[in-house]
């Protein structure tokens, strides 16, 4: 079986004028599917970047990121696109909600493109929102929501269309521990329920307890791993 993701001696450097940051450095990977993983490390490691590759949002200097057997590099922008579109699912920091959309406007965005009617895209997130206990944000703007509610309304955005794995940036990182837990036992309930991997950049010690493998980046190289 082919892993989810699989990077071999993947690079990356960002340019600046004569200044060149390297934000990853010879990184080989491999993502089981299933796999609730963290990538921990502290600010500046390399952790967004590693997730910006694996999605084809930035685009390797060097080295191989496949997907699902797939080799990124082949793919033009279009195909890119589609791939983000229909096998992958985020959630940023900062929830990233378009502020003029309600709640099950931002949740069915992402089934708006792929082309599903509006009562297909109305029934499967009012599902989701049952299932995560949020059904009465349904109708909320963002401003009216706090941070945790947000938070939760960004995972049932990322799940709408059942990817094949959920890459997740500091998705705690707003929160507080109550918070926070409830988000991980949310995702964690999704990995084993729905088998959706999760690959999360943190250094939030509430993830990296409650992850199955850690990770440890630092300038850009993988400098440990432990799993549980």
């Amino acid at each position: 079986m082919n892993p989810i993701v699989e990077l071999i001696n993947v690079s990356k450097i960002f340019r600046s004028g004569e200044e060149e940051v390297h934000a990853l450095r010879n990184i080989t990977l491999r993502i089981e599917k299933g796999e609730f993983t963290a990538i921990a490390g502290p600010s500046g490691s390399g952790k967004t970047t590693l997730l910006n590759v694996i999605s084809g949002i930035e685009r390797a200097d060097a080295g191989k990121v496949i997907f699902d057997g797939q080799p990124l590099e082949g793919l033009n922008e279009n195909a890119l696109s589609a791939l983000r579109l229909h096998r992958i699912g985020f959630v940023f920091q900062a929830y990233n909600l378009i502020p003029t959309l309600t709640a099950r406007e931002n949740a069915e965005f992402i089934l708006f493109l792929r082309g599903m009617t509006e009562k297909e895209r109305s029934q499967k997130v009012e599902e989701i929102f049952r299932e995560l206990g949020i059904e009465n944000l349904l109708d909320r703007f963002p401003h009216q929501m706090s941070g945790g509610q947000q938070q939760r309304v960004a995972i049932a955005r990322a799940i709408a269309g059942e990817p094949d794995i959920v890459l997740a940036d500091e998705p705690t990182a707003n929160l507080d521990s109550k918070n926070s837990m409830a988000i991980i036992q949310l995702m964690k309930r999704l990995n084993s329920k729905k088998g959706i991997t999760f690959l999360f950049s943190t250094h939030d010690p509430l993830i990296m307890e409650n992850a199955s493998r850690i990770i440890h980046l630092r300038d850009g190289k993988i400098v440990g791993e432990e799993r549980k």
